[in-house]
């Protein structure tokens, strides 16, 4: 009997799902040690916090679910045998592979923008700047945006219902954190923020003026 080949794209996957959290955790340590604050890990605002009842859990699902796919231990949770045998959803996987890599490399570049400003959650205690330049001068929200593709691309790679379950749960999330930060930032910077909304998209650059 010959040994499974490795599929090099949930690999990738795993690995850059993996750096992209350690790099998150990372960065509330470092916030820790420079403010004494945990950087918006724990939510000041109520609603924040009933939403991390949720997003918690999906995030370590997230981790999750593509090593397991990996190691197939749980045949249940493992890649289709479809999603290996044809080869045009096999290019798929592996494109959405890069993407995924793509996706980190973009983030970093946001998160290293936002410097001490980044956080987790809406702090109202803390004001925090705000930055329209880079990738934010198109789309307010492109760290949301990058994070929604790269679980995009883990459905893709782990085209699993327990995947595809985390990812409309995870979407559904992302939007409403977004609305709930565009709320707090508009009444912290007023007329400065109203204008920036007018110009930009939430997740995708604006095409014509009017909406979202």
């Amino acid at each position: 009997m010959q040994p499974a080949s490795i599929d090099i794209p949930a690999l990738v996957l795993t690995a850059t799902i993996w750096v992209y959290w350690f790099a998150v955790g990372a960065m509330v340590v470092r916030a820790r040690r420079k403010t004494r604050q945990l950087a918006g890990l724990v939510p000041e605002q109520p609603l924040e916090r009933r939403m991390w009842l949720v997003l918690v859990p999906t995030i370590v699902l997230w981790i999750v679910l593509p090593w397991l796919a990996l190691t197939r231990a749980q045949p249940l949770l493992a890649v289709p045998e479809f999603a290996r045998s044809v080869a045009a959803y096999a290019i798929l996987r592996w494109v959405a592979a890069v993407c995924a890599v793509m996706c980190l490399g973009l983030t970093a570049k946001c998160w290293r923008r936002m410097g001490s400003d980044w956080r987790m959650a809406v702090s109202e205690t803390q004001k925090s700047a705000l930055i329209t330049d880079g990738l934010f001068a198109r789309v307010r929200h492109p760290i949301y945006a990058l994070q929604m593709l790269l679980m995009l691309c883990s459905v893709l790679i782990v085209p699993t219902a327990p995947m595809l379950l985390i990812a409309l749960v995870h979407a559904s999330l992302m939007h409403l954190k977004a609305r709930n930060e565009e709320r707090h930032l508009s009444k912290v910077h007023g007329v400065q923020y109203e204008a920036y909304l007018k110009r930009t998209g939430r997740f995708f650059p604006r095409l014509a003026t009017g909406g979202n």
